[in-house]
């Protein structure tokens, strides 16, 4: 349901706990600290009632939301395949007894890309262009991410930045930056539970949502998202279809964001980035360029990122946003915002132009989507043989860990 007078008024106060910021101040504080504590800006408190409980999944449309359930209630013919769990958590017995023959087209299962369902275009795992990473990353926007973006900037680099709807609605001015900075961003769900294992009311909420986000905070309607771990199958791509979002996918997994939880050690990790650069010289790509799943979902998993840039600036002949590998000068639904194609992109690069995207609306109307100058803070770092700048980052603070768990409890109330 939407958040209640009472429960708005204690999310106020805990997301106001400094001072409203603007996206360039917000963008240059170096403390891990101060980015990542909590505040509020007037464009994302005033329009609270109008979203559904930030930090928790959206198993159904809030009924007094009447664009949103005529939106959904427009959708007809959504194949008839049965929900592989409940409440976005996938069913051991589902995944156990699933077919051989594949017949939902569920990546969990089988990695399959090419919907069977008639109609459906096939999911993007790879890029079109010739020795060229499709460059990207998942789970943002996360708070302390200044220091990557600035080396992302320093290095006049674009990504394609998959956002999570509640992430978006409490690091609004870090989302806004992503715009500000020419990054592509597209849905990445609003809760990041498995899409299978949703009804197909909440699989339209989840995406939704995350799209009115994106729209509130940025100025821009995304039309590309990605699935929570890969899960998806032809009645999650149906619904996201109606919704003009295209799923993107991978063929490569860094298993960055494994480390946290112990399912993976950074050797690991260091050795699926080495895996992809040794495909890239044994000719793997010479005809199609790559995707690789990585995450702004940690401190680690960005200095690692920083870390493999040079190595992969080195292997790839480009690395590129996804939209402009695939050559989509517009990747939003407003046709003032444009991205250079791939041979403009390129080009600019190699002349140490600005890779800026055109833009009158972005942002929130800051009526520019060119990079901003790396901070005072991306000097801090110490530059080794690879080229690599040590960010020195460290882990969010638990106040902040603490702070947004008592909120997602109490406007789960």
């Amino acid at each position: 349901m939407h958040a209640s007078p009472f429960v708005t008024v204690v999310a106020l106060l805990l997301l106001g706990a400094r001072a409203e910021q603007t996206e360039q101040g917000e963008a240059a504080l170096t403390d891990d600290t101060a980015q990542c504590a909590p505040y509020s800006i007037a464009l994302v408190t005033n329009a609270l009632s109008s979203f559904p409980t930030i930090g928790q999944p959206v198993l159904s449309i809030p009924a007094n939301d009447t664009v949103a359930l005529a939106k959904f209630n427009a959708i007809t013919g959504i194949p008839n395949i049965a929900p592989k769990g409940v409440n976005g958590t996938l069913s051991n017995d589902t995944i156990n007894n699933y077919p051989a023959t594949d017949p939902d087209c569920w990546w969990t299962s089988s990695d399959c890309v090419t919907p069977k369902v008639s109609g459906l275009a096939p999911d993007i795992s790879s890029v079109p262009e010739p020795r060229t990473l499709g460059y990207g990353f998942d789970d943002g926007p996360f708070c302390s991410h200044n220091e990557f973006y600035n080396y992302l900037s320093a290095q006049n680099q674009k990504a394609t930045m998959f956002y999570i709807g509640t992430n978006v609605m409490w690091f609004p001015l870090q989302a806004q930056r992503a715009a500000a900075d020419g990054h592509q961003i597209c849905v990445h769900t609003w809760s990041h539970r498995a899409m299978t294992a949703l009804t197909n009311e909440a699989a339209f909420a989840e995406l939704y949502y995350t799209i009115q986000a994106i729209k509130l905070v940025t100025g821009v309607t995304p039309q590309c998202w990605r699935p929570p771990m890969g899960d998806v199958d032809d009645r999650i791509r149906y619904i996201a279809s109606k919704l003009n979002l295209e799923t993107i996918l991978w063929k490569y997994d860094s298993f960055d964001w494994k480390v946290a939880s112990g399912q993976a050690t950074t050797a690991d990790v260091t050795a699926n980035y080495q895996s992809l650069i040794t495909a890239v010289g044994a000719g793997t790509f010479d005809t199609v360029g790559a995707i690789m799943l990585t995450h702004e979902l940690t401190n680690y998993t960005m200095q690692t990122a920083v870390d493999n840039y040079p190595k992969l600036a080195e292997a790839f002949d480009h690395l590129v946003p996804i939209a402009v590998a695939q050559n989509k000068t517009q990747p939003y639904a407003e046709t003032n915002v444009t991205f250079p194609s791939f041979a403009a992109y390129v080009s600019s690069r190699s002349s140490g132009g600005s890779n800026s995207t055109s833009s009158s609306g972005a942002a929130g109307g800051s009526g520019s989507a060119k990079g901003s100058s790396p901070s005072s803070g991306s000097s801090q770092g110490t530059t080794g043989s690879s080229g690599a700048v040590s960010l020195q980052l460290s882990y969010a603070s638990s106040g902040l860990v603490a702070a947004l768990t008592l909120l997602g409890a109490i406007l789960a109330l």
